[in-house]
């Protein structure tokens, strides 16, 4: 392959460009494209698949669940824009740990998110598999394996092209969504389709209350809550490949309230109120369930088509982050120093391939446990995408310190309430980990994240031992 030629990565990190980044990588990236990644990124599987599972467990409450989880959302983005405007770079939360917290908290984040990207990468292409079935009868473990191969070839293209793919990914899913919303409303007002005459915004406290299984039921669907909402940190992640990423960053991080409001508070107000609670079935995609009971059968198939676009396209963000993630860990010294190539376009293939090649642990899992896989990896995402919010918000709390004191220079994009807002969103945290911890099916995971953490404990000091010079192990 021609591109494959490398650049050793290191050289990358000198000057700086219009067209290229201070680590070697283009800056391809434009205000559209990364407005609607923002936007697109946490519309995925958690949103259209494991909101079926939510809606079971906790009824109309989930849509406070949402709004609350919501709001811890837009201050942990808050928190991440203040940090990205005094330094953005595309280690983002790895390099913040490094610098505010020490070289073993950079190596834990770097290495966790890597990981995270790799099982959510697993979950969508798991979920992906379970569309097809809706029209195909073929085992899920065949549509695993396709998708993975033709989403690998994807991340080879340029950062450029992989922009554009994902602005039309992500236009696909905001317009069925909002075209899905105005569908209900029409319903609710005008009364048509199988679900007119019943359909009424009632149904929201009329089938056992909005509490139909209690505060607890509300509380333990947390997990599934938070889930759903995991990816929206990757702008930061892009942060070394925006054209502009002191001026476009902000503006992305702003649009979380709204974006929470309207596709999710706002698609689960529509969906509840048009069809019952009761009717939605633990993994059944409301989506398409809701079109089925409205009687409007191409509706449900256009909506699965939309459903599978949003998991490729979570999966393909998954290959692009965890490429990058590598690459940033290698160029610290805390990774193996070939994930420091580039291709000459840009793209970081080693890292990319290699995460791509784990991601076909996916694939097996959907042949041994087609019924359970999607339950299993959605529990360990969860627990490692939230250590990525954790390193934000502590180290936002101690870059914020140290620039009152004056020691650093201070953010353009102060986040609001903080400390106390940060604060509030690590206890929040911390909250849907007991619940976790509560749950059967959600507990697999803090099993698997001490085995995660001994791991990599080990690795630190081995790499440690080894290179007792290395900067990278010197707190900065």
């Amino acid at each position: 392959m021609t591109s494959a030629q490398v650049d050793n990565g290191q050289a990358g990190r000198g000057s700086e460009s219009a067209e290229h980044g201070g680590e070697g990588y283009q800056r391809g990236l434009g205000a559209r494209q990364i407005q609607m990644i923002a936007i697109g990124g946490a519309i995925g599987t958690g949103l259209f698949l494991g909101a079926g599972k939510a809606i079971a467990k906790a009824g109309p409450s989930l849509i406070l669940a949402y709004a609350i989880a919501g709001l811890v959302i837009f201050f942990i983005m808050r928190a991440l824009g203040e940090l990205l405007m005094y330094r953005p770079v595309s280690g983002s939360f790895s390099e913040y740990a490094r610098e505010f917290i020490g070289p073993f908290a950079g190596f834990v984040t770097g290495w966790t998110y890597w990981l995270f990207w790799v099982v959510t990468g697993i979950t969508e292409v798991t979920a992906a598999a379970q569309y097809m079935t809706y029209w195909f009868d073929i085992p899920q473990w065949v549509s695993a394996l396709v998708f993975t191969i033709i989403l690998y070839g994807v991340n080879l293209i340029s950062v450029k092209l992989f922009g554009e793919l994902e602005f039309w990914f992500s236009m696909v899913k905001v317009t069925a969504i909002v075209g899905m919303i105005l569908i209900c409303a029409g319903i609710l007002t005008l009364g048509f389709s199988d679900a007119g005459d019943t359909a009424s915004v009632t149904h929201l406290w009329s089938e056992g209350g909005f509490f139909p299984k209690g505060i607890g039921g509300t509380l333990m669907t947390l997990q599934i809550v938070m889930f759903a909402f995991l990816a929206v940190e990757l702008v930061g992640v892009t942060a070394g490949e925006s054209k502009d990423p002191k001026t476009v960053l902000p503006k992305a991080i702003n649009t979380v309230p709204w974006r929470i409001a309207v596709f999710y508070v706002g698609a689960l107000i529509m969906i509840l109120s048009v069809v019952p609670w009761t009717e939605f079935q633990p993994g059944v995609s409301p989506f398409v369930a809701a079109f089925q009971k409205m009687g409007l059968g191409v509706g449900a198939g256009i909506v699965n088509f939309v459903v599978l676009t949003a998991a490729l396209s979570s999966c393909n963000s998954g290959m692009y982050s965890t490429g990058r993630m590598l690459r940033d860990l290698a160029l610290n010294g805390q990774g193996p120093a070939f994930f420091t190539r580039l291709t000459r376009s840009g793209t970081p293939l080693v890292g990319t391939t290699f995460s791509a090649a784990l991601m076909m642990v996916g694939v097996w899992i959907n042949y041994q446990w087609p019924g359970e896989a999607f339950n299993y990896v959605v529990s360990f995402a969860t627990i490692s995408g939230m250590w990525a919010w954790i390193m934000i918000l502590v180290c936002q709390l101690r870059y914020r310190a140290r620039a009152d004191r004056g020691e650093l220079p201070g953010s353009s994009f102060r986040a609001p309430g903080a400390p106390y807002t940060s604060v509030f969103a690590l206890a929040f945290i911390g909250m849907v980990i007991v619940m976790m911890g509560i749950d059967e099916d959600a507990r697999i995971s803090l099993y698997c994240a001490p085995l995660w953490a001994l791991l990599l404990g080990v690795s630190y000091l081995v790499l440690k031992a080894r290179n007792p010079d290395n900067a990278a192990f010197a707190k900065r």
